[in-house]
This record gives C-alpha cells, sequence and structure tokens, in this order.
C-alpha cells in the first residue's frame, strides 16, 4: 500500500493550499497541547487569589509570571486585599478562591477563634522573614543594655534589653505598645515569645469571658496594625515597636524611623511562615483545581530557592510593582537576597531569611501546626485545657500533607521536579526533626508532645489555667 504523498496528489497551489492546511492543523493541536489540554482536567480554570503586600506573597506572582499557573490550565487574577480578616472573610464568603494566608489562620478559624469556618491548607508558602523592629527613642535606650563587639552589639538581641526600657516607661505611666498583624498570625507569636524568653509578659486572651485584646496581665500592650502601615504608626508615635513581614521592617532602616532588633530566624527558625489557604468545601468541590494550583506554587518555590538564590533579584523586581507589594525594589532587595540590615548600616548574611522550597519548605508540617496551636494555648486563645490527641487531629485535619502528595506525584510523573525535590514520602511522619528549628530560649518543641511543651515555660498558661 502506498504512502499518501502532498507532492503527487496535489499538483501546483491545490498541493500547497493542502501542505498550508495540515500545518495549520499541527499547529492548533500544538496550542491546545498544554495549559488547554490542562484547563479541560480542572473543574474551575479561572481563579482569584487575595494576598496581602509582603514579600512572601511572591510564589503567587512567581507562579503566575512565569507561566506555571498557565501551564496547569489555571486564568489566575491576584488581588491585594486590605488586612488579613477582610482577606479571610472573602475566602470563607466565596469572593476569592484562595489566598496567601498567615500559617495560623486556618487553624484558628477551623477552632473558631474569630470568625469560624473550615480553612484547610496544602502548601507552606515559605519559612522565616520576619523581624521585631523600634523606634530611634527605644533602640537609643535598649542599646545600653546590649553585649556589644567591635562597636556593634553581638546578635541574636533579646527581650532582656527590652525588659528595662519597658520598666521605665512603666515608671512614668506610659503603656509600652507594640504592634503585630494579626491575633493569629506568625507575627503575634513570635513576638510574644521573644519577649516572654526576656521576662516580658505580654498578656493573655480570654475569649470565653469576651476579652479578645490580649492585654490581660501585660508588661507590653500588643495591638494589631496592617502591615504598609506599620512604619507610619511607629513613626507617628503610636506604638513603639512592631513585629512584621518584610519590607516592612527594611523600609523603617530606609526611613530612618526605626531599627529592626531581632529577626524571626533567631526567634524561632524554619517554622511555617504563610500558607495557601481555602475553605474545605471549595477544596472538595474542585479537588483537580487545587492539585494544579498547588503543583504551580511548588514550581515557583523551588524557582525561587534554585542555584543558592540566584532568581531573588528578579523576584524582588517584579513584586515591587504597584500591583503586587509596591515597594521600592532597593527596600525588597535588602532582605530577599540573603542579607539583612539592622542600625543602619550593620548590614549582616542572612541567607535563610526567607526560605521557599530548601528544607522541604513547602510541604505542611503537622508539626508547624502543632506549634502555632500550642501558642495559641499558651496565650489563652484556646481557653481550656486539651489533649495531646486534639492537637494531632486539628493539625491533620487543616494541614493537608496528602494533597500536597498528590500534587508533588503528578509533578515527578510529569518530568518537570524528581524525587529528590520532595520529601521521602514512604517514611515521612509529618513532625519535622527535633533539632530543626532552633529556639531563642534553648527550649527543645516536641510536637508529639504539645502539653509537656506548653508546661515548660515560665511565662504562660499551663496545665488546666484559665486567663483571670
Amino acid at each position: 500500500m502506498k504512502r499518501f504523498s502532498l507532492k503527487r496528489n496535489f499538483p501546483g497551489r491545490a498541493a500547497s493550499f493542502a501542505q498550508a492546511t495540515v500545518v495549520s492543523v499541527a499547529l492548533a493541536l500544538q496550542m491546545l497541547s498544554a495549559p488547554a489540554m490542562a484547563a479541560k482536567q480542572v473543574e474551575k480554570p479561572d481563579l482569584k487569589f487575595g494576598f496581602i503586600k509582603l514579600t512572601d506573597m511572591v510564589p503567587l506572582a512567581i507562579a503566575k509570571e512565569k507561566g506555571f499557573f498557565e501551564d496547569e490550565g489555571l486564568f489566575v487574577t491576584l488581588e491585594a486585599q486590605a488586612n488579613w480578616k477582610v482577606l479571610l472573610d472573602r475566602v470563607i464568603g466565596g469572593e476569592l478562591d484562595g489566598a496567601h494566608m498567615l500559617s495560623g489562620q486556618p487553624l484558628g478559624a477551623t477552632i473558631g477563634f474569630g470568625t469560624k469556618a473550615d480553612v484547610i491548607t496544602a502548601f507552606t508558602m515559605d519559612l522565616n522573614g520576619n523581624a521585631c523592629t523600634v523606634s530611634n527613642a527605644v533602640w537609643s535606650e535598649m542599646k545600653k543594655n546590649l553585649p556589644m563587639k567591635d562597636g556593634k552589639p553581638v546578635h541574636p538581641n533579646k527581650a532582656d534589653a527590652l525588659k528595662p526600657v519597658i520598666k521605665a516607661f512603666r515608671d512614668k505611666g506610659t503603656p509600652f505598645k507594640m504592634g503585630m498583624v494579626f491575633p493569629v498570625s506568625t507575627h503575634n507569636y513570635e513576638l510574644r515569645y521573644w519577649l516572654a524568653a526576656g521576662g516580658v509578659h505580654p498578656g493573655y486572651y480570654a475569649p470565653d469571658k469576651g476579652d479578645i485584646t490580649g492585654q490581660i496581665n501585660a508588661d507590653v500592650l500588643i495591638s494589631v496594625t496592617p502591615p504598609p502601615q506599620m512604619p507610619a504608626t511607629l513613626d507617628s508615635g503610636t506604638i513603639h515597636g512592631y513585629c512584621v513581614g518584610e519590607p516592612w521592617n527594611q523600609q523603617a532602616v530606609f526611613k530612618g524611623i526605626g531599627v529592626p532588633v531581632v529577626t524571626d530566624y533567631d526567634i524561632r527558625n524554619n517554622v511555617s511562615e504563610k500558607v495557601f489557604g481555602v475553605t474545605k468545601a471549595w477544596a472538595e468541590k474542585y479537588p483537580k483545581t487545587h492539585i494544579a494550583v498547588v503543583k504551580a506554587l511548588i514550581r515557583a518555590g523551588k524557582w525561587l530557592d534554585a542555584e543558592n538564590n540566584k532568581n531573588r533579584a528578579e523576584a524582588a523586581k517584579i513584586i515591587s510593582k504597584s500591583n503586587y507589594v509596591g515597594a521600592d525594589f532597593d527596600v525588597i532587595d535588602n532582605s530577599m537576597t540573603g542579607k539583612f540590615e539592622f542600625e543602619k548600616g550593620d548590614v549582616r548574611p542572612a541567607p535563610d531569611f526567607n526560605v521557599f522550597f530548601r528544607y522541604n519548605a513547602t510541604y505542611p508540617y503537622y508539626s508547624d501546626a502543632v506549634w502555632y496551636l500550642t501558642q495559641m494555648r499558651r496565650w489563652g486563645q484556646i481557653p481550656e485545657a486539651k489533649p495531646d490527641s486534639w492537637y494531632m487531629d486539628i493539625a491533620k485535619k487543616v494541614y493537608r500533607a496528602d494533597i500536597y502528595q498528590q500534587a508533588a506525584n503528578e509533578l515527578i510523573a510529569e518530568g518537570k521536579m524528581t524525587a529528590a525535590d520532595f520529601p521521602d514520602f514512604a517514611k515521612e511522619t509529618g513532625f519535622r526533626p527535633l533539632q530543626h528549628t532552633k529556639f531563642i530560649d534553648g527550649i527543645v518543641f516536641d510536637g508529639r508532645k504539645p502539653n509537656a511543651y506548653i508546661d515548660s515555660f515560665k511565662i504562660g498558661l499551663k496545665g488546666k489555667e484559665k486567663a483571670k
């Protein structure tokens, strides 16, 4: 049987026309092959995700700008939100399909602290990335209490040096005020951890009594300020210090209005900082879409940490645009590319200040969830004692490692990533090694024994204690 030949069967223009037609069909099929074919797989290709103007929203921006979402047949709109409460409410209400969230937000919502809703995460956006900053006036007093070497403070700076400054305020009848971004934020727990490690009581919550200020028995009055407003609020004197993510600590340095005194890497490092959150109902309605989103975000995380952070400067330029973080490139670059500036001119190496992929950063570890829950209990947001099993049950309900594993396996099968890029799923327990995370007070965290961990602190609720 003879092969069909365009040249032999179509003379002149007819042959040319037929050849052109075949080429056009081939091109059309090629165009359909990747994103369009993927779009047929997902239940909902058109998506809107929310974010807060912080450096660590960057995996979302990279997944969009580098075409990782489109590779999965997803057409994503990214929209900045006014604050964390608005963001969460819009995800719960269905106005947003998902969002860049504080690691404690899905947990807080699920257990009913604040807005009650079933929210889950199958992707950790980053580790670390925060710092505590104080005003210039507070720094000048705090600095007197710090050990020095070659004219510079010996890091990490501990809250022990801030304690006499707070006492001086109190002796004058002036409350010492600090800001954080949301009651269940990483920043709230890191600030409280740092203060308590230095003998400063950050205050309790008592939601069962209607007190959600977090200021019961407090030496320092901690309240909520949206991240982009932190520098201006500090400059006005409304607060004397704050804990926030970048670029708003470096912004204080550039503006000459404050000094970052400690990063969260030194308070407690390599624990989930932000996550990508969706409602449980959304994930169940659009399971293939959810996996596709996680796949795109995993690829973005790897791109961000590739080859010793070689892509970070490009990423900083991308998110410096007004539709993303909208801060000067130099400010974002100051922390995102492996360094961090404390007092003006005191620039120190900080290679792991932002981590987006290495150390299995994108995996939703149960132990990270348990750590946040222990801090909620420690400060009274969980008003009553819970058994160890409760902490594990909530962690597994909210931090969905099973969904992450499905996404990872698809990326491996497609040849986009390798098994070496991920934890060994056959052996993974969901708990980080005990020494993986180091805390400023030297206490070791074992997520399998949450109550023993809670009881190990000098400051904080223990056992069956309740805030009074």
